[in-house]
């Protein structure tokens, strides 16, 4: 028995099967490649499921977690953060956001977005104002709200009884989600492009339309920029692509550079409904993982960057639609297949490039930002082979 399977022997018996788990255990990474513990090399074009967005091991990142492991690790939000401070700073200053609470994952900000949606609309509307729609075939994170909110029944099977207060309606259906508002709905809450639902990317007016609908009936917009957000999309955040501002919108994933970080971005009026005592959170928002969000994000706001990350996503998309439809925008695309697509992904490991299936018949690719055109080819000579 090899040490890859010691491991996985070990893992078995001592972690909680949460996790449909490959027969993988990975080692280092560098860029956009990583290395197992037998020493063979894969392109990672899943990146962490969009979390390492300047890639592996990247000088920056490991500088910053350096210096920061130096001087300060944790306090606690009793005291004011410095870097946690300059990140706020950061965030605001490139996107519509006022104020910033920051976590340590999409659920938890999700989570987050949901409470201070619901305190905003008892603040200025009653209480009877609480019910969030959110879309069918969501994702937005595994905390009991989250699941609910999201619109897969998958994910909240076993866990009844659910929070009151969503309803869920058709994505890209602006005629279902008119006619789901009631007197009790505060907020609409959505995925500006849906990542778990398979790549969905909405009608160019849906958005918009959906901003005007939050603006004629006094809702709050929420949107769901755990995936999107931090450059995936080519934009900072997605909501840029559809000329929209929303009211709350959430981070996570890339926003660390590999670090555990979330964050809700609002607008002052609404961040001004929580006050001390509403919300917290024990880690977030520490001075290790706003140190290497500040390196991240610093690298990603550098002129030419998201046009880079652009001109990579529509070469790696004109090479994919040759074998079949193409989905999203950026560096977040999914290939549509006529069936199931788990095969398609053994193969590709097998064959040294990591990649997944999301909703049974969508592969996702989601690589690292610093990606290069030689290795968007390398990539799509893997997959075509594994194709055949």
């Amino acid at each position: 028995m090899n040490k890859t399977d010691e491991l996985i022997a070990l893992g078995k018996q001592y972690v909680m099967n949460t996790y449909g788990r490959l027969n993988l255990v990975l080692a280092q990474g560098q860029g956009a490649r990583v290395w197992d513990l037998e020493g063979k090399e894969y392109l990672d074009f899943l990146a962490g499921i969009a979390v390492n967005a300047l890639g592996h091991s990247h000088p920056a990142v490991v500088e910053a977690l350096k210096k920061q492991a130096e001087k300060l690790i944790h306090c606690s939000n009793l005291y004011w953060i410095e870097p946690q401070i300059r990140l706020a700073q950061l965030l605001v200053e490139n996107s519509c956001g006022d104020k910033v609470f920051f976590c340590n994952s999409g659920a938890e900000a999700n989570e987050g977005a949901i409470k201070l949606a619901r305190k905003y609309a008892k603040l200025h509307y009653g209480p009877e104002k609480y019910e969030i729609i959110t879309a069918i075939n969501s994702f937005h994170g595994r905390t009991l709200a989250a699941i609910t909110a999201t619109g897969q029944p998958k994910y909240q099977k076993g866990f009844e009884p659910l929070v009151p207060g969503f309803k869920h309606v058709p994505y890209n259906d602006l005629q279902a989600l008119a006619e789901a508002i009631g007197p009790q709905t505060c907020a609409i809450m959505l995925e500006p492009i849906q990542g778990e639902g398979g790549v969905v990317t909405p009608d160019p007016a849906y958005l918009s339309g959906v901003a005007q609908l939050c603006r004629e009936h006094g809702l709050l917009l929420i949107l769901d920029e755990v995936q999107t957000g931090i450059g995936r999309t080519g934009k900072l955040f997605a909501y840029e692509h559809f000329g929209i501002e929303p009211d709350i919108f959430t981070l996570a994933k890339g926003l660390g550079g590999g670090v555990p970080i979330g964050a809700i971005v609002a607008k002052e009026e609404v961040a001004a409904a929580f006050q001390p005592g509403d919300h917290a959170s024990t880690f977030g928002g520490n001075p290790l993982v706003c140190a290497a969000a500040l390196a991240t994000l610093n690298i990603i706001l550098e002129e030419g960057f998201l046009a880079q990350v652009q001109v990579k996503g529509e070469y790696l998309r004109s090479l994919l639609a040759e074998m079949g439809p193409v989905r999203g925008k950026g560096l977040m695309l999914g290939l549509e297949l006529p069936g199931p697509g788990a095969e398609v992904v053994a193969r590709c490991q097998e064959r040294g490039l990591l990649i997944n299936c999301t909703a049974g018949n969508v592969l996702r690719f989601v690589p690292p930002l610093i990606v290069n055109e030689a290795e968007i080819q390398e990539a799509v000579r893997i997959l075509r082979d594994c194709m055949k």
